[in-house]
């Protein structure tokens, strides 16, 4: 069984929170659009560094070949409608669609198999690689990509979720 070392979720860090409020978040937003400030980039801090993300140990979330575990009491991202997580290590995106319902689908792009750049908002997940827009079950709504995004089987048992990869 392998613990995680890596996550990303759909906060945003310190500094852009700080950067928004001072030159102003509506003019910043049409200047530069909304995923420029939620886009996984490469000059993105170590995710395991900032105050915003949980430390690689007791995040919560455990990886083996067959299936990702999330205990929802420690890993927050996800405990609330509308959280989500890109699982680096199993190469899984993750929402919480509220109701103790999941979704959980592959973050391999199918467009060009990017599979860390990705963002989520109003239940679409987008790929920043190449701009395709998926919905929470995996279709696309808009290309480049014209295959949905593979989608895994969820188990919810009490306060631990398991996304089955197989």
């Amino acid at each position: 069984m392998k613990t995680l070392t890596e996550i990303k979720t759909g906060e945003l860090s310190s500094a852009r929170r700080d950067f928004i409020k001072k030159s102003g978040a509506m003019a910043a937003m049409s200047l530069f659009g909304v995923a420029f400030f939620t886009s996984c980039s490469s000059d993105d801090p170590d995710p395991g560094s900032g105050s915003n993300n949980p430390p690689a140990t007791g995040n919560g979330i455990t990886v083996t070949n067959s299936a990702v575990t999330v205990n929802l009491d420690q890993a927050t991202a996800l405990a609330t409608a509308g959280g989500w997580a890109l699982v680096i290590d199993a190469k899984v995106l993750i929402v919480n669609l509220g109701n103790n319902t999941f979704s959980a689908l592959t973050s391999v792009c199918t467009h060009s198999q990017c599979d860390r750049n990705w963002t989520f908002g109003s239940n679409v997940f987008t790929c920043t690689c190449h701009g395709s827009r998926f919905n929470t079950e995996g279709a696309v709504l808009t290309g480049p990509a014209i295959q949905p995004l593979k989608s895994y089987a969820t188990n919810l048992n009490n306060r631990t979720l398991t996304v089955n990869l197989t």
